[in-house]
């Protein structure tokens, strides 16, 4: 049985040691569990009973591509219209409770490792009917058109519906929960999990135009990130611009899992305050 970690807020007490592993830097950030306190909390319209952790968003000069919200709705919470951008699409991942999502009209009821794709101009709505918060991320995207391609459909599906993809010549040490086809060009990001075996690592330095968020969900392991490398755990959170330097050894005891985002399969932005159309 999987466990997901999701913050539950609250303050550390005053005696605790000021000093923490949270980083920022020009090519990744890194925002360690401990940063999830109440205070850095923030609410948004037509949200009830709802507050987030805002842990990435476009930045001039570092990532440029997605937000990715830490979502708790309290029971009798959620929202009619969460989102005020009807260009943007939408992944949520579901860490604990349980939700009910309708997706332009369609039912459904997500539980922990529950995913869903919600496409830019769709009517949808989302409440926690029972008794506990729930908790799950919100990865939100403008979606970019491709000339003759449909803009991609609406689905839900589930950490344990997906058989994990072991990457080539890993005896399995790594593998990647794939929830959309690869080869659709119709979509413009990826939100996959990343899974390491104790032992397993990423055996060179990843150097890619993607841009990622990584929310590890289980485990521990040390991570690359340009030069430095860092121990990262269950709940930490690592914000990498395009060509960070990256690799990873997963060093505990189990394994080591990680929600991850990128943008894929489109052209390379060309146009700005230099080159307008």
């Amino acid at each position: 049985m999987t466990n997901y970690y999701a913050p539950k807020g609250g303050l550390p007490p005053q005696t605790q040691l000021m000093t923490g592993r949270a980083v920022f830097t020009d090519a990744y950030a890194f925002i360690p569990k401990g940063v999830f306190s109440d205070i850095v909390t923030s609410f948004l319209p037509g949200w009830d009973k709802t507050r987030l952790w805002l842990i990435a968003r476009p930045m001039t000069g570092f990532s440029e591509t997605f937000s990715q919200y830490v979502m708790e709705v309290a029971p009798g919470g959620g929202s009619n219209a969460p989102d005020n951008d009807p260009s943007a699409q939408s992944v949520l991942f579901v860490t604990e409770g349980e939700v009910w999502l309708s997706i332009d009209g369609v039912e459904h009821d997500l539980g922990p490792g529950g995913y869903a794709y919600i496409p830019p101009h769709t009517p949808w709505q989302l409440k926690n009917a029972h008794k506990t918060p729930a908790r799950f991320h919100w990865v939100r995207k403008i979606y970019e058109p491709a000339h003759g391609i449909p803009a991609p459909k609406a689905f839900v599906t589930s950490d344990k519906d997906v058989k994990p993809t072991p990457m080539p010549d890993t005896n399995g040490a790594w593998a990647t929960t794939r929830f959309v086809d690869t080869t659709d060009l119709s979509h413009d990001m990826h939100v996959t999990i990343v899974t390491f075996q104790p032992g397993g690592v990423i055996p060179f330095e990843e150097t890619h135009v993607m841009e990622h968020g990584l929310y590890v969900l289980e485990g521990k392991a040390v991570y690359k990130l340009n030069q430095d490398w860092v121990e990262v755990e269950a709940g930490d959170f690592m914000w990498l611009r395009a060509f960070c330097p990256q690799a990873c050894y997963a060093a505990g005891p189990g394994p080591f899992r990680y929600l991850l985002y990128k943008d894929v399969n489109r052209h390379a932005n060309l146009r700005g305050p230099l080159n307008p159309r």
